[in-house]
């Protein structure tokens, strides 16, 4: 099962330089619109099964070309909601970033917990287990691998790519996840395979649009890692 982790377009938030959290009404700017329309031919050609969104505004709106376009009705996932910076959401960044907490953020997220919100360890176990049970119900449904768009926050990606490379949380801050962009993940029966991380390009395809193992090679496990890097 493979799920292609779409950030939310700009939002007027980014542009703003405040940190949006949950805060009802945020919507994407011009250039946040631009980039959802972008996302239909960045995808053009994938079996795309399903879409799931985080339930706030900015996310609903990025994956409207694209489930118009494949006839899909989104899935809401609370799960999958924005980080609740409590009294932080929707203050200015220049502002956080003197707070004692911001340093917390940066160099030890796993201990960092918001002021009437919550902590970046929650975060990242809510998201992850939303992942994964979507994961297996669509497996459960099409009886196949299948490819599904799960589109969320920055914080949110972050803290699930940082699981799926087996790294610790206090790492997370050294993955990048821009607005519109694409992260991929391949869960197996062993482990994730990281595809792609921070994917802005104009076509996403790569393992994503290869063809399936050839019968001659079925003995071997697909949770298995190529040894001695990639077979191309």
């Amino acid at each position: 099962m493979t799920v292609i982790l779409l950030r939310h377009g700009r939002s007027t938030s980014n542009t703003a330089h405040t940190l949006a959290g949950r805060s009802e009404g945020v919507d994407l700017d011009d250039k946040g619109r631009e980039q959802a329309a972008a996302i239909v031919e960045r995808v053009a050609g994938l079996p795309i099964k399903a879409l799931v969104r985080s339930p706030l505004l900015r996310c609903g709106r990025t994956l409207e070309p694209l489930a118009a376009e494949l006839g899909l009705e989104p899935v809401i996932e609370e799960r999958l909601a924005e980080v609740d910076y409590g009294a932080w959401t929707g203050r200015k960044i220049g502002d956080l970033v003197k707070e004692p907490l911001w340093a917390v953020v940066q160099q030890q997220p796993s201990a960092a917990v918001f002021p009437d919100g919550e902590g970046l360890a929650a975060v990242q176990a809510r998201a992850v287990a939303a992942v994964r049970e979507h994961d297996k119900r669509l497996a459960d449904e099409h009886g196949a691998d299948t490819l599904w768009v799960a589109c969320t926050h920055g914080d949110v990606i972050k803290a699930v790519l940082a699981d799926a490379l087996g790294t610790h949380l206090d790492s997370f801050q050294r993955i990048t996840a821009d607005p519109a962009s694409m992260s991929v993940i391949r869960y197996t029966t062993l482990r994730p395979f990281v595809v792609h991380i921070n994917h802005t390009g104009p076509t996403l395809a790569s393992a994503l649009s290869a063809p399936p193992p050839k019968a001659e090679a079925a003995e071997t496990d697909t949770s298995d890692a190529v040894v001695g890097g990639s077979t191309d």
